[in-house]
């Protein structure tokens, strides 16, 4: 055997070694427990034959508590690059088997490789997380580690997207890292994120709590709004990132990707002429009039579990990806609170950040009124709203369905705030307030006045109604560019991307405005 061959050799055995990580028994745990391994997790995410590992041989140098005798393959960690559908993307890959993909010094520092040949190379970034915490034996390096992620997960914010996919446990500083990246992704059961866990809450507080209720897949994809999704297990959580990344351009300084879907740009859909209910308190589901309008009626929904009174998705409309925010009357009556607020400001953000025209379907009759939310901070958090849709200059369309009232009116991206097409169906309501409620205020003293208040309130409520519980006078003054018929609402928003989708939008510079946070 010649001298390459028995490098080579030698090299196929070192390999071969690593990619067995923690060994047969601590592989038979993780499958055991529901869970893919890290390499199988990448092998199920990559095209096959496409990931590129780097970093293979990399180990900790720690020396306390025994540790320099201690051998951890790969670091616990995998890192590397590939195509995901044809594209490239970095992604790194906890390996819980490796002594529980405990982040050190070295750990990181593969981490933070990635993440910067992701930043530098222009491409999306994801993080499998499964790991047991901070390396304790390793003391300060490990903090410094955590630093690291963080201050790039900072500089990578609206450059390219970063996804986290929580696939075990994620525990106190660990959890930073993902709620900086744009999606969390969790798997119910197998998944969980807290700052403090149950043992020391229960130490702290005398409070009984189980990890499942504490932080798993549906308490941050329901309660917190941590977490964006859920999946069933592993191999869904990886589906439904790959579904994401084909709405997702690879930086900011590309478009989102175009992908004809032989729906017809022309498609009428008469359905929606009947599908607002005769009495206005009625609800409907906004998610039906996404679906009309959308190409082939298909959405991908972020959020589908927290703050249901707001929607907010990617979908294509004649190829081109947008994301879509709409009220939904199901649900609070599509009121406006502090997390829907939340929900929708982030989701405008992030598309603002990549290049995503928005599409705003409106249906509000005002703000969640409640000591609850006056003292939660509606003020502050509804003004994210406002400031958002302000600050975005990618391409907005609105679409008033029915009820426009007040502040909310304005937040709901109206033409105050840039839109740069307004349409209403001629069921909107566009007014500073409900009828009943305007014609107790202004004719309050007519009324109490009459030989029958109750025949005049209903006399006063009907005059209101005929005078502003409409979209023409909007119309009149230009805030509505048309009022058309439901049936024709998407070959409307087509024609009108067309028109805007290569706007350009300056704003006067600035190291960063002072967000209401």
């Amino acid at each position: 055997m010649g001298i390459v061959s028995d490098k080579a050799a030698k090299l196929k055995e070192r390999q071969g070694k690593f990619k067995e990580m923690g060994g047969a028994k601590a592989v038979e745990k993780q499958h055991a427990q529901g869970k893919m391994t890290a390499r199988e997790r990448l092998d199920h995410f990559f095209d096959p034959g496409t990931f590129q590992e780097i970093d293979m041989f990399v180990q900790h140098r720690c020396t306390n508590f025994n540790m320099g005798t201690m051998d951890i393959p790969t670091d616990g960690v995998i890192t590397g690059h590939g195509k995901v559908n044809g594209r490239t993307v970095c992604a790194y890959a906890q390996d819980f088997t490796a002594r529980a993909g405990t982040l050190g010094e070295m750990h990181s520092k593969k981490i933070t490789k990635v993440m910067d040949l992701a930043l530098k190379s222009g491409v999306p970034l994801i993080g499998f997380n499964d790991s047991g915490g901070a390396r304790i034996q390793e003391g300060v390096d490990a903090l410094f580690g955590y630093g690291e992620i963080f201050f790039r997960n900072s500089a990578a914010s609206g450059v390219i997207p970063q996804i986290t996919c929580i696939m075990g446990p994620t525990a106190g500083g660990a959890v930073y890292s993902p709620a900086m990246t744009d999606w969390v992704f969790m798997v119910k059961k197998t998944s969980f994120m807290f700052i403090t866990g149950p043992d020391v809450i229960r130490a702290v507080t005398g409070e009984e709590i189980t990890q499942e209720d504490l932080g798993g897949a549906m308490t941050h994809n329901i309660r917190s709004g941590v977490a964006q999704f859920a999946a069933e297990n592993d191999s869904h959580a990886i589906d439904m990132i790959k579904e994401l990344l084909s709405y997702l351009p690879s930086n900011n300084m590309e478009d989102p990707p175009y992908a004809g879907t032989g729906d017809d740009p022309n498609r009428l859909d008469p359905a929606l002429d009947e599908i607002i209910p005769d009495n206005p308190n009625k609800a409907y589901d906004m998610k039906q009039v996404i679906a009309s309008v959308v190409d082939n009626g298909a959405f991908f929904e972020p959020h589908e579990h927290y703050a249901q009174n707001m929607i907010v998705c990617f979908a294509r409309l004649n190829g081109h990806v947008i994301g879509i925010i709409a009220n939904q009357p199901m649900n609070l009556a599509g009121c406006l609170d502090v997390n829907a607020s939340d929900k929708a400001t982030r989701f405008i953000r992030f598309c603002d950040a990549f290049n995503i025209p928005l599409i705003t379907f409106v249906d509000v009759p005002g703000y969640l009124p409640g000591k609850d939310q006056e003292w939660s901070g509606i003020i502050r958090h509804g003004a994210k709203l406002l400031w958002c849709y302000s600050e975005a200059t990618v391409p907005k369309l609105t679409v008033i369905t029915r009820k426009a009232y007040g502040g909310a009116y304005i937040a709901m991206c109206s033409r105050h705030l840039g839109a740069d097409f307004m349409f209403a169906w001629p069921a909107a309501e566009i007014a500073v307030m409900g009828a009943e409620g305007a014609a107790n205020i202004i004719h309050r003293q007519e009324i109490q006045a009459a030989p029958d208040p109750a025949a005049k309130r209903k006399e006063k409520i009907e005059e209101y109604q005929q005078l502003f519980s409409n979209p023409y006078i909007a119309a009149a003054r230009g805030y509505v560019d048309a009022v058309i018929f439901p049936r024709e609402t998407r070959v409307s928003l087509i024609r009108a991307l067309e028109t805007v989708i290569n706007k350009r939008e300056t704003r006067p510079p600035k190291k960063h405005g002072n967000i209401p946070i």
